[in-house]
């Protein structure tokens, strides 16, 4: 496995052909807050606002960077606490149905007369065999390394995005009970799986007042329709894996993120369309988080768009810069971002 690989960086939406493309800072301010729009609202992508899972021709490199971090160690990014069969055959039956419906061209599914389900992506070339209950039993045409470890891992490997299962128990205590990030924006898959939602989000800057109410988030998540929110920040790379450990014979130097340097500017917007997907009959909700990246090079050159990127810039707490990793470089790259564009 050649180190390299690691540090292969994702194409940005501008440089995409087919990638749905969002701006989720049109009020010009930074905010931590739930932010849930129902699902399907439209954000000038069509067809691609109404899927769950979305895919693009940048695939192949999504599904390489899961792959390479599956291969590094499969633990370090897919944990499970307390995910019981019937919730895991609800998710991955939510999984595939969304899949055959929204991509018939690339995934299809047959069921048996004893109730086992073959499921094959064309993309992959990959065909998963379930069981009734939908356990993993089978792959078909995959070479990956290691193995499947589940229907969940399985399924995560055929899309673009990254999975998050959260559950609920009779005394209402809720608690993130499946976890596959393999682009994970600085934080931890080990870290997180078990914890309930306040705990999961309390090292995030401004999240205190929200936290104060994530039992009740959790319910909205559980009980309420489909939803879909963004989250957002700054990237001097388009790295899709942040872990905050990095792989093993690479430098905490080399794998940390970069400050920007106003002489050789790279900069990028990390935006995640994260879809909730409540299933109440299971006291649980799938939770998706699909990662692009936007050139700011590109979006300065837009008046409006590079107008709304700096009074975000501006908006952000002392408290948030920091979270971002933002403290040191935000003058910087307001500067930068208020030079001319016509030298570019």
């Amino acid at each position: 496995m050649s180190l390299d690989n690691f540090f292969q960086e994702a194409k940005t939406v501008e440089a995409s052909n087919s990638a749905a493309c969002y701006f989720p800072l049109m009020s010009g301010r930074y905010e931590v807050k739930p932010g849930m729009m129902a699902f399907g609202s439209c954000f000038g992508n069509t067809q691609a606002d109404q899927q769950v899972f979305q895919i693009d021709d940048n695939f192949a490199h999504y599904r390489q960077a899961k792959l390479l971090a599956r291969g590094e160690r499969l633990s370090k990014y897919y944990q499970t606490c307390n995910y019981s069969k019937a919730v895991a055959g609800a998710i991955a039956r939510l999984i595939i149905n969304r899949l055959t419906q929204e991509h018939p061209q690339h995934f299809y599914c047959q069921k048996s007369i004893n109730n086992t389900l073959k499921f094959h992506s064309q993309l992959t070339k990959e065909t998963l065999y379930l069981d009734a209950e939908l356990q993993l039993q089978q792959v078909e045409g995959s070479s990956v390394v290691p193995a499947y470890a589940s229907t969940l891992d399985a399924l995560a490997a055929q899309v673009q995005e990254d999975l998050t299962i959260i559950c609920r128990s009779a005394d209402g205590s809720n608690w993130l009970s499946a976890i596959h990030l393999c682009y994970p924006n600085h934080w931890s898959a080990e870290e997180k799986i078990g914890k309930d939602f306040a705990t999961i989000h309390a090292p995030v800057a401004g999240m205190e007042k929200i936290n104060r109410r994530g039992d009740a988030i959790a319910n909205t998540m559980i009980t309420h329709k489909p939803m879909v929110r963004f989250a957002w920040g700054l990237s001097t790379d388009t790295r899709l894996n942040h872990h905050p450990e990095p792989p093993p014979s690479v430098s905490v130097e080399q794998w940390e993120r970069r400050s920007f340097d106003s002489q050789h500017p790279k900069l990028y917007l990390r935006i995640e369309r994260q879809v909730i997907w409540g299933l109440p009959e299971y006291e649980t909700a799938l939770f998706t988080i699909r990662t692009y990246f936007r050139d700011c090079g590109v979006v300065r050159k837009d008046l409006v768009l590079r107008s709304k990127l700096r009074e975000a810039i501006e908006s952000m707490t002392p408290e948030s810069l920091v979270y971002k990793g933002l403290a040191e470089s935000k003058a910087n790259i307001l500067q930068w971002l208020s030079l001319s564009t016509e030298i570019i």
